[in-house]
């Protein structure tokens, strides 16, 4: 059996988190890990006891939700809350963080974003990370992985075509079952 890569790992983790997120807006999940080792999780959502945008709406200020706290300022606070060094440790987020998540992380002393989606990513962010020498690479979550059979069902999807295009099914049908096919079994 061939296991997943821990950019995968720590991905799939990150979008988990992403479920729990209370946001209407974006649902966005953060992973800090140090050596291989996941040591906090976040996501967005409202202060613990607060109301939720789920349940009263966002409140928005400049088109900006004020009412939530984003995944990565929840995984650095739950380090500090419970007393975990982020000093060189690493982070795995769904989007781009923004600005002010940006130079949170780095006074973090996070040293790594591993980031999986564009979200209106801000020049300036990348600018400040690039002068704390911080490490950003993008790692979008191969969703496939996470199907113990999707070797299977490509495969049985595969035999199926042929056998309907052995059958004589006309050559502009068969086109639209393969591209309706491939746009089953990728992410986009």
């Amino acid at each position: 059996m061939e296991r997943i890569s821990w950019h995968q790992y720590f991905m799939a983790q990150s979008h988990l988190l992403a479920l729990r997120s209370t946001c209407t807006r974006l649902m966005v999940g953060a992973t800090i890990v140090r050596d291989k080792r996941i040591i906090a999780g976040g996501y967005n959502g409202s202060i613990s006891g607060g109301k939720h945008c789920s349940d009263e709406g966002c409140y928005l200020i400049e088109d900006h939700c004020v009412r939530t706290i984003h995944a990565e300022i929840n995984a650095i606070l739950q380090c500090a809350k419970f007393g975990v060094p982020t000093e060189g440790a690493e982070i795995y987020v769904t989007h781009f963080p923004c600005l002010n998540c940006c130079k949170s992380l780095i006074q973090a002393g996070i040293k790594k974003v591993y980031y999986g989606q564009d979200y209106k990513n801000h020049e300036f962010a990348l600018e400040l990370f690039n002068q704390a020498n911080v490490t950003v690479e993008q790692v979008e979550l191969e969703e496939m992985i996470l199907d113990t059979k999707n070797k299977e069902k490509l495969s049985f999807t595969a035999e199926l075509l042929a056998k309907l295009e052995k059958k004589g099914l006309e050559q502009n049908e068969m086109e639209t079952l393969r591209e309706q096919a491939n746009r089953l079994y990728t992410s986009t």
